[in-house]
């Protein structure tokens, strides 16, 4: 029997943590195929309570772990040292799994591949405003271009989320990068492709992620992720696709066109014509699939989809331009 070392590294996740470990107390594998690895990241609110109530309760046996350097990837590097496990998961303190997600991703790694994952759809929202939310997480003009949040039929994709890995991978590429920030994955999804390993999706695997609700919140995230692709981009470069580069050269192009207006506004003109026939449509796409809050999903994400762009294209200009240049790999 495949042993799975199931990771949470959280921080002030009091609010959505309950659902995710009750989810992991409902899969159908045998609770001697399961450890799990509660990593606090020196939370100020319930999260260390809540983890040591479950590993009271819980099954299989459960580590609980401290990330006194509180960033994600510190915390991942503390669980992987801990972990007993033949194959490693990590999930997000917000996200949710239905019963048979650890089976299905051991089906899927029992066919011979050595990384596995499906999709990460957006959780159901509760009012209207989070339908607005979580289209900005989903939409494909805004955060879900990667091919783990489209789904499709089984094949090799350039990246996953909520990945299993056999313990193997890891061993052979190291840790994480405690330098960065918000792109570890990328930088070590990066070094697994380079390494030979391939990252297989199977459509029937299928968890959810929460997006943040506030617009507050989910422009923070943007700004933060932007940010550091461009710190990321002057130490590994290609862990990134075009479609992370996408927004800081929208930003660029409205900087340059903007600058050339005196001689000719036309070229601005173009791209503003064609960016906006394209953000009124899929605000439209959005707002149909919404399955509640189609009319506010419809009048907002048309002004939200360009902020976000700007915001997030700003971010990776300013990463590219400031701090330094350091790997700890």
């Amino acid at each position: 029997m495949t042993k799975i070392s199931f990771i949470v590294v959280a921080y002030n996740a009091a609010q959505s943590l309950d659902a995710l470990l009750g989810d992991l107390l409902s899969q159908t594998i045998a609770p001697e195929q399961l450890e799990a690895l509660l990593v606090d990241s020196a939370s100020t609110d319930d999260t260390a309570q809540i983890m040591r109530r479950f590993a009271a309760r819980a099954p299989f046996e459960v580590k609980l772990l401290e990330n006194p350097k509180r960033w994600l990837a510190s915390g991942i590097n503390v669980a992987l040292r801990a972990a007993t496990g033949d194959a490693v998961i990590r999930l997000d303190a917000h996200a949710r799994m239905p019963k048979d997600f650890l089976q299905k991703n051991l089906d899927a790694l029992a066919r011979g591949e050595d990384i596995v994952g499906g999709s990460v759809c957006g959780a159901p929202p509760e009012t209207a405003w989070e339908a607005v939310t979580r289209a900005l997480d989903t939409s494909r003009f805004c955060g879900g271009a990667a091919p783990f949040r489209n789904g499709g039929e089984a094949r090799y994709v350039d990246t996953l989320a909520y990945a299993l890995y056999r313990r193997e991978v890891y061993d052979r590429v190291g840790l994480y990068d405690e330098c960065l920030r918000r792109t570890e994955d990328n930088d070590m999804h990066y070094r697994m492709r380079k390494a030979g390993y391939r990252f297989y999706f199977s459509p029937d695997i299928v968890s959810w992620h929460a997006a943040r609700k506030t617009l507050r919140g989910q422009l923070s995230q943007k700004w933060g992720n932007g940010y550091w692709i461009g710190r990321t981009m002057r130490i590994q470069p290609r862990c990134f696709a075009p479609r992370h580069l996408v927004p800081a050269l929208f930003v660029l192009a409205l900087i340059v066109l903007a600058l050339l207006c005196p001689l000719s506004p036309l070229p601005l003109a173009a791209m503003l014509l064609l960016y906006g026939a394209l953000d009124v449509l899929y605000a439209a796409k959005a707002a149909l699939e919404a399955p509640c809050g189609k009319l506010l999903t419809f009048i907002c994400l048309p002004f939200l989809f360009p902020v976000v762009h700007i915001v997030y294209g700003t971010g990776t200009l300013c990463g590219l331009l400031t701090g330094k240049a350091e790997s700890h790999a």
